[in-house]
């Protein structure tokens, strides 16, 4: 500010996460756009919230202030699925954990109301996205209310806040009190009045009602997600003791022309040089030499938290936008040739999936993809197709990888096979990552997702591919355990078909129940909100272990927890030495070697439920890569 000559500033903008000025981090967005409208921003990061002094420091912004509580939910970034406290934190200088507290965006509103009394605060980002209504917290194992009254907040945006907040800016350096401020896409407020809602709406259950009825929390679960559409959305009003929660309908996503705007905002596209003594920000690795070219996702798995925040109508940038971005990086530094991801949400999808969403939005009750494909879906990699061959041919681009994530159900309806073909021949980095996350059916129906089937034929194509253009790449799965819906069994018959495909995976994620999603309201209610039927939860900790175990059943630190997991099953069959089996016995019950008899004849026991016997000693030896 001093260097600037600025004796005042406009906005406060604060964040849980260290200063990166990449269009990768909302921080950085946001406080662009509010820049080239012409205001003085202020940026506070990682503030200590144990002190005031830290908020004050730059003395009290003109108009109000904007708070996010980082790239990711802060509670998320502090702990494990398993409740465990992490020891690290991408998105931290030097890596360290502890640099925000939790629940960031509840304490930094809290200390700015503290620090500069009636000022309009307004929070966003994710964590506050999630958290609009009321909301089970799998930290507190409760259902918490909207973090707007938590926040003592006077605003709340959702989404992608590009939209609402140049509106939200241009109304407070106006004049108009925040309290006033009822119109606004993208954005929630509390009132006592409900007759100041400017849009048609909908009532759910109270917060009061959600926090003793589950079937009453799955039912304002459900309208919740519905009624994120830009088009069709209505807004959704939740009482909260004396007070009314208004969640106006969604902003409509940038076009084209403005997503180009906002990449192309200067950005230095580098932490703050503050961080390079404290051994930098590590989340910056991944996406310093990657372009965002979409946004949304119409994928609609109901563990993830896009359908909720972006939203599922997809946007996406022009070529010419790109194609700068990716000439300007190959004049950075640093840069060695190669351009890690042109993706997003799902890289693949560059265009709603089909024609009708422009004018009616997405379906409600109708998912584009899952259980099956849509008769409507319009699968066409055209476009992306020839956007990757245009950067191919920029001058010192050496390669360009695709590594966030493909829908492979949408490329396999893609009746063109050119894409895929350009896939596996020049935008693999040895392996392609893709996300079948279990195989049990009725599993990947309350996940969302196509049965497995779709995925071994995807399989066996991109095998084809490779073997015909003389490539040696893999695909690795990700798979997930304990989802809501998966047993015990359907852990092991997901063991089962790991074994069969002869690849053990590297990674697991056990299911993290996350605000605000569909699959967090069936772990909290144990039914699928979308049926009302009852579904089975896995809930107690070792059962979460016993599950993720047998999905890594081949390490030798999980034998124990595998061993437990097939005996409490009842699936001994699965102990043994022929090719089917998952453990090899413990020494003391491996069997003894065959008495002398006639030649051919052996006194192995025979396998339980009448199969062939076992081979004793050794099994087949099988080639894993």
């Amino acid at each position: 500010m001093l260097q600037r000559g600025w004796y005042y500033y406009d906005f406060l903008v604060i964040t849980g996460d260290a200063y990166v000025d990449h269009p990768s981090f909302g921080t950085a967005i946001i406080s662009r756009v509010l820049e080239a409208e012409g205001y003085r921003v202020a940026i506070l990061a990682q503030p200590n919230w144990r002190e005031l002094s830290s908020f004050t420091d730059m003395g009290r912004p003109r108009y109000g202030v904007f708070i996010n509580g980082g790239n990711i939910d802060s509670m998320v970034a502090h702990y494990t699925a398993a409740r465990k406290r992490r020891h690290d934190d991408a998105y931290s200088p030097g890596n360290r954990a502890g640099l925000r507290p939790d629940r960031a965006t509840i304490v930094y509103a809290n200390k700015v109301r503290e620090a500069f009394g009636d000022i309009p605060i307004v929070i966003g980002g994710l964590e506050a996205s999630l958290r609009r209504f009321a909301h089970y917290d799998y930290w507190e194992d409760k259902v918490r209310r909207s973090i707007l009254l938590d926040a003592q907040a006077d605003l709340l945006t959702y989404g992608m806040g590009e939209r609402a907040t140049r509106q939200l800016a241009a109304l407070l350096a106006a004049g108009t009190p925040a309290a006033e401020i009822t119109a606004v896409k993208g954005t929630c407020f509390l009132t006592k009045d409900p007759s100041v809602c400017a849009f048609p709406a909908v009532t759910v259950a109270s917060y009061e009602t959600v926090t003793r009825d589950k079937r009453a929390y799955a039912a304002a679960n459900l309208v919740e997600y519905d009624e994120h559409d830009p088009i069709r959305g209505r807004a959704v009003i939740q009482p909260h003791g004396d007070r009314y929660l208004i969640a106006n309908p969604p902003a409509m996503p940038l076009d084209t022309q403005e997503l180009d705007e906002v990449a192309e905002l200067p950005y230095l596209r580098e932490p703050h040089p503050v961080y390079d003594t404290m051994g930098g920000v590590p989340a910056i690795e991944e996406v310093r030499f990657s372009v965002t070219h979409n946004r949304g996702c119409f994928g609609a798995c109901k563990f993830c938290s896009l359908a909720f925040h972006q939203g599922r109508m997809v946007t996406s940038r022009s070529h010419e936008s790109i194609l700068r971005e990716v000439t300007a990086l190959t004049q950075h530094p640093g840069f060695k040739g190669y351009i890690h991801d042109v993706g997003g949400p799902t890289a693949n999808f560059r265009r709603p999936s089909c024609q009708k969403q422009r004018k009616h939005g997405l379906c409600k009750h109708r998912d584009c993809l899952a259980p099956t494909p849509c008769p409507n879906l319009d699968a066409d990699h055209t476009d992306y197709l020839l956007l990757l061959r245009k950067l191919r041919e920029i001058p010192g681009i050496k390669k360009i990888f695709i590594r966030s994530g493909i829908r492979f159900d949408y490329l396999l309806q893609d009746k063109n096979g050119e894409f895929f073909a350009d896939l596996v021949k020049h935008h693999i980095s040895g392996q392609l990552k893709v996300a079948p996350e279990h195989c049990v059916g009725h599993v990947l129906d309350a996940m969302g997702k196509p049965h497995i089937g779709t995925y071994e034929k995807f399989r066996e194509k991109y095998q084809r591919l490779n073997q015909k253009y003389g490539k040696n790449q893999y695909l690795v799965p990700y798979l997930m355990s304990s989802h809501p819906g998966c047993t015990l069994d359907d852990a092991i018959a997901m063991a089962q078909w790991i074994n069969k495909t002869g690849r053990q995976p590297e990674q697991v994620q056990d299911f993290y129940p996350t605000p605000g999603t569909l699959s967090t309201c069936m772990y909290y209610t144990g039914l699928d909100p979308r049926t009302m039927q009852p579904v089975y939860i896995p809930k107690s900790p070792h059962e979460k272990e016993l599950q993720r175990a047998l999905l890594q059943w081949k390490r030798p630190e999980k034998r124990r927890l595998v061993m437990e997991a097939l005996h409490k099953a009842g699936r001994e069959d699965l102990i043994g030495y022929g090719p089917q089996c998952l453990l090899r016995p413990s020494k003391a019950a491996a069997p003894a070697k065959p008495a002398a008899g006639k030649r051919g004849q052996s006194t192995a026991p025979a396998h339980k439920k009448g199969k062939s016997p076992t081979r004793p000693g050794r099994g087949p030896r099988r080639k894993h890569r």
